[in-house]
């Protein structure tokens, strides 16, 4: 399934400011390894529907990602 590219956009900067505030990181900062990111690529590719995650669940795996832990989604 793929979601509408306009919503897409719209969870896309929940996702950053939920992680830029996890991460105690700026939006700049958080944006740049968000688009560089595992989770951007699985989200934008519509891979096990993870568009369909809520924000804080998708910040979280951002987290994971971030600091190099072993990411459940794989």
């Amino acid at each position: 399934m793929t979601a509408n590219p306009i919503l897409l956009q719209k969870k896309y900067c929940r996702i950053i400011e939920c992680f830029a505030k996890q991460q105690g990181l700026s939006l700049d900062e958080a944006l740049n390894f968000f688009y560089h990111s595992e989770v951007y690529q699985l989200i934008r590719d519509g891979v096990s529907d993870m568009h369909c995650m809520s924000d804080a669940y998708l910040a979280d795996e951002l987290e994971q990602e971030y600091s190099g832990g072993v990411r459940r989604y794989l």
